[in-house]
């Protein structure tokens, strides 16, 4: 399979138009690839991982990718209630998120060959003028027809004003920086295409739409997402995301090889068709499929030593502590315990601590931890359990 033919059909879900996207690909011109990401949370996941990896196999062909940070719409969160993804932030909230998501998405997507814009660049200049000649650009009719909201509609639920902007001031950033292509999720649909259809209004060449699948969690049913709980992040640890792709149902080995690895079809079409006759053991595709992520994310290295872990600690129950080590000036006697975990990058957020103190997955030499605790009652060889998978031991 060439570069062109698996940027038309791995990982991919409809490309609207697609003729369009291939003859604009054809011409050889560098083309603007808009993506933009609502700074609500600071982390990116594999979910996110599926179109950012796009990005990066048309970068490789020449191409240049436009990251529109939200961080102007993100302050105002989802103004239904109904979103927990999508909370109203602080600037200082937004702005810390951003960075941290930025850091991550250089892991996948080429630094040199991306341009960063700043949402507030332009909407921080909006007076009511503006907002006015936007919305008469479209029909309440129009925005209706959109499948969550005449769901809604036709059910008496309120749908606010403000909620009906979000499409346009989305479709306005597709103006601003003349996106050529925009990608997003099945669920942006409607909101990609409201874009296209500005740019025709404007005078603008439309904008091809590259949808994405949004691929299921660990759960193995609903799409994967911090607030559900079953993301796998691509900063965790390499035990951990080893472990988790190891816990997943067996029907999602092959999206995720589709959607998040370079692995050959040919293994692809295997593993499919040794499940329907329930002749192969699937854990062996799964190991390969974990041993891919981890590298892709870490390094071959690490991916090795996890895949050893795993073996270990899980398959053989012989659990082995990672030995951390920590110089005296580092530790600062007041300081959390999970401050100092997240310095060290064993965990990717003080977050995530709290959601595993809450599930009692914390131990301190075997014993369960009800709350976090400072730095000075730790000492030299003592082991922590962080979950399932990440077991260390603290020395000085």
């Amino acid at each position: 399979m060439n570069n062109i033919e698996k940027i038309l059909t791995r990982g991919v879900e409809e490309i609207i138009p697609r003729n369009e996207f291939i003859s604009n690909l054809n011409k050889n011109h560098n083309l603007r690839l808009k993506m933009g990401f609502d700074p609500s949370a600071p982390d990116i996941h594999l979910g996110h991982a599926v179109g950012l990896r796009k990005l990066r196999q048309l970068q490789d062909l020449g191409h240049t990718v436009v990251l529109i940070v939200a961080d102007w719409t993100a302050q105002i969160g989802d103004p239904s209630g109904r979103s927990e993804t999508r909370p109203m932030l602080t600037y200082e909230e937004v702005k810390y998120n951003a960075e941290t998501y930025l850091k991550q998405f250089f892991k996948i997507v080429n630094k040199s060959k991306t341009e960063i814009r700043w949402q507030s660049e332009w909407y921080g200049k909006f007076k009511l003028e503006n907002i006015i000649s936007l919305t008469s650009k479209f029909t309440i009719a129009q925005f209706l027809a959109r499948e969550d909201f005449a769901k809604r509609y036709n059910a008496n639920q309120p749908i606010t004003i403000t909620e009906l902007l979000y499409p346009l001031l989305q479709a306005y950033d597709s103006v601003v920086i003349n996106s050529n292509v925009e990608f997003g999720g099945t669920d942006q649909k409607f909101n990609l295409l409201v874009g296209r259809e500005l740019q025709q209004k404007e005078g603008q060449s439309p904008q091809q739409c590259f949808l994405v699948p949004l691929i299921p969690g660990t759960d193995g049913k609903r799409k994967m997402s911090k607030s559900l709980n079953n993301y796998i992040g691509i900063t965790e640890h390499p035990n951990e995301i080893y472990g988790k792709i190891m816990s997943i149902p067996d029907h999602l080995i092959e999206i995720y090889m589709r959607c998040l690895t370079d692995i050959e079809d040919h293994i692809i079409q295997e593993l499919k068709n040794g499940l329907n006759s329930n002749n192969i053991n699937p854990m062996d595709y799964k190991k390969l499929l974990a041993h891919e992520i981890v590298k892709q994310f870490h390094t071959q290295n690490e991916a090795n030593l996890s895949e050893k872990n795993f073996k270990e600690s899980v398959q053989e129950k012989n659990v082995k502590f990672e030995k951390i080590k920590f110089q005296i000036n580092e530790l600062n006697s007041k300081e959390k315990l999970s401050k100092i975990l997240f310095n060290k990058n064993i965990i990717t957020s003080t977050s995530e601590f709290k959601r595993l103190i809450k599930q009692n997955g914390v131990k301190l030499n075997g014993k369960t931890l009800s709350e976090d605790i400072s730095i000075s009652e730790i000492k030299n060889g003592y082991q922590i359990s962080l979950g399932k998978r990440k077991n260390i031991e603290i020395n000085f």
